[in-house]
């Protein structure tokens, strides 16, 4: 099963942007968010994001705009944030990531921490999907998708 981003709607031609092959690395993203940046509680600072995008809310064509300037104020604070500043599960606060505190050398901030299989942040795949999004005039969603979504697992792949 792969976590992304679906632009576009199931059946309508849409596109998924894979950002884990498991939720719960998206979760520690949201998470992690949540802890560091929003003081008064989830969703609390970045609504679009946290309380409409997560909860299973397909974001709206006019609100991927709203959506896009949470997502750059967050990468700007992400990129000061030490990889110790990771959050794995906001609602236990005593689980930590498989790897430790060690995620290699190449995670220097909380910015590069959360990155695809392919090497890609999440940060730029959230980029990629807002801006087809806008381009299509689509809304977005996360959504699963595992092989008996035979046809738009074959889209993801020829993308």
């Amino acid at each position: 099963m792969s976590v992304g981003l679906l632009v576009g709607e199931v059946g309508e031609g849409p596109y998924f942007f894979e950002l884990d092959e498991f939720s719960f690395f998206v979760h520690s993203f949201f998470s992690t968010i949540s802890y560091n940046l929003e003081p008064f509680g989830w969703g609390s600072s970045y609504p679009y994001l946290l309380k409409k995008l997560y909860y299973g809310k397909s974001l709206e064509g006019r609100e991927i705009k709203k959506a896009r300037k949470e997502l750059k104020r967050i990468k700007k604070i992400f990129e000061v944030l030490p990889p110790n500043r990771i959050i794995w599960d906001i609602e236990d606060l005593t689980k930590k990531p498989p790897w430790g505190d060690n995620p290699g050398p190449k995670v220097t901030n909380l910015a590069n921490y959360f990155i695809t299989e392919y090497g890609v942040t999440f940060f730029e795949v959230f980029h990629e999907a807002f801006k087809d999004a806008e381009d299509t005039k689509s809304n977005v969603l996360i959504h699963s998708i595992d092989d008996s979504d035979e046809e738009l697992y074959f889209r993801v792949m020829l993308r």
